[in-house]
């Protein structure tokens, strides 16, 4: 993306944008709470504009949030932008030097497989295991319900994401729905917050370079790769009873592992299992965020929960699950998804870097720069919706009044980012959610959600953002 202002409007400098006073050295670090950092930056972008800048100590960020200079450039990556060089060190530090985190060449070799496994075919042929998976959480929830006893929801959410993921990515039925011993999610929620740690830390980078993983978190990532390893090797062996899964392969492991494997081939054992492990956190963590606000939001706006449940009933017919054909009429429960998102996005921020000098939203931008997108201004804007502020899922239907039609609206609201790298297990995310919700409001009535000390709800970014401590009380139906 470079743009080419006229000589009447000539780019701005970095330090001529407004911004928030900072202290020598510090810059607005002590300004900062990193588990609160998109309300602080979200607060500033009212304050200042959609474009401005801050600094933690020596590193400079310039924070965009116009929806347009946001798409424009998050589409022109990888040429002109990338991940940062941190997160790109922190995650290959910390073991999933994968898709999400890598750049260049790297990135170029490793999507291929991720695309193909992630794929409307590949998730259409797994919906049989989706389906177990999600009948084997119901019978999980309705026990809690008999009992009286309130869920973790997160925790349980969270089960049910990396079960799904772990058997389309990886044909492995691991089972932690129904697993009273420790599971893969102890270990993998320590993930990401470490890495949020390390690419916002305030340490200058020759020092923060040095910075030894801590010896806790090393416990959890060992225990990762073990995992990691057991995923590889059971993998190995399918391929090695089915010689037809090396050119014919079912999932992406199997299909990284055969391209690893190939004379000539361009994928390393750092990329299958750096993915491998992005898989699993990327799998787990945003889908059960959503599916909690989306629950959260539904409890809290009785009329939405009741057109979802008639459209569930109406389009099961008395089925427990959808067939996978069922799923694409759920339209409202897909907008109920599409309003979650807008309203509280996983990912709020998106952070770039500059791969060379360039001009985005009219800033002159030199290379290396720190650019920190935010996705949630405009969308809450009523610029953009009527009614920001409100949960309105009908917005997002092609009879949707007043509001913006759903292709204009999704060119604001970005959940799943824009451009080449665009969140490549957006299908399967949206499978997962309208599948979950078609399970919950068939067989369950929400009666509470909220924080375990009944205040009001919170947010948490830790590279992804979460609600805190959410119980949900539930009571079967049938």
């Amino acid at each position: 993306m470079t743009e080419k202002p006229d000589s009447a409007a000539p780019p701005r400098r970095i330090h001529d944008l407004p911004g928030p006073r900072g202290l020598p050295w510090l810059g607005n670090a002590l300004q900062i709470n990193t588990e609160g950092l998109h309300q602080t930056v979200e607060r500033w972008a009212q304050e200042y504009g959609d474009v401005y800048r801050f600094r933690i100590t020596s590193r400079r960020f310039v924070v965009m949030s116009n929806p347009e200079t946001v798409a424009a450039l998050l589409r022109d990556r990888p040429d002109g932008f990338q991940r940062t060089d941190r997160l790109n060190l922190a995650a290959r530090q910390l073991g999933f030097g994968g898709l999400f985190s890598s750049n260049g060449q790297t990135w170029k070799r490793q999507r291929p497989m991720v695309l193909r496994g992630l794929d409307p075919t590949h998730i259409r042929a797994f919906h049989p295991t989706l389906a177990k998976v999600t009948q084997r959480f119901a019978a999980r929830w309705r026990r809690a319900a008999d009992a009286g006893a309130p869920v973790d929801l997160q925790a349980d959410l969270m089960r049910y994401t990396v079960d799904v993921t772990a058997g389309l990515a990886f044909g492995t039925d691991i089972n932690t729905i129904e697993s009273d011993h420790e599971v893969i999610q102890l270990h993998l929620d320590k993930l990401l917050p470490a890495l949020f740690k390390r690419v916002l830390s305030p340490l200058p980078d020759w020092l923060w370079k040095r910075m030894p993983v801590e010896r806790g978190l090393l416990v959890h990532l060992d225990a990762l790769r073990q995992a990691v390893d057991g995923f590889i090797a059971d993998a190995r062996q399918r391929l090695a009873d089915n010689a037809q899964l090396r050119e014919q392969p079912t999932n992406m492991i199997e299909a990284m592992i055969a391209e690893r494997d190939r004379d000539g081939g361009a994928l390393t054992d750092e990329d299958v299992s750096g993915n491998i492990l992005t898989m699993l956190l990327a799998g787990e963590d945003t889908t059960a965020n959503t599916l909690a606000w989306m629950i959260w939001l539904l409890h809290r706006h009785p009329e939405a929960a009741r057109r979802a449940a008639s459209e569930v009933c109406a389009v099961l017919n008395g089925a427990h699950l959808p067939t996978h054909e069922q799923l694409a009429r759920l339209d409202f429960v897909e907008a109920c998804a599409h309003e979650t998102m807008r309203l509280r996005p996983v990912a709020p921020m998106i952070v770039q870097q500059a791969v060379r000098d360039i001009v985005a939203g009219g800033v002159a931008l030199p290379e290396g720069t720190l650019v920190m997108c935010l996705m949630r201004p405009a969308a809450i804007d009523a610029a953009h919706f009527d009614e920001p502020h409100e949960f309105r899922p009908e917005r997002w239907l092609a009879d949707g009044g007043r509001a913006q039609a759903p292709s204009s609206a999704k060119r604001v609201a970005m959940p799943f980012g824009a451009g080449p790298r665009m969140c490549p297990g957006r299908y399967l995310a949206l499978s997962e959610i309208k599948m979950f919700t078609a399970m919950l409001l068939a067989g369950f009535e929400i009666n509470d959600v909220n924080p375990a000390d009944g205040g009001n709800v919170r947010e948490r970014l830790a590279l992804t953002m979460s609600p805190v401590g959410l119980r949900l009380k539930l009571r079967a139906l049938g």
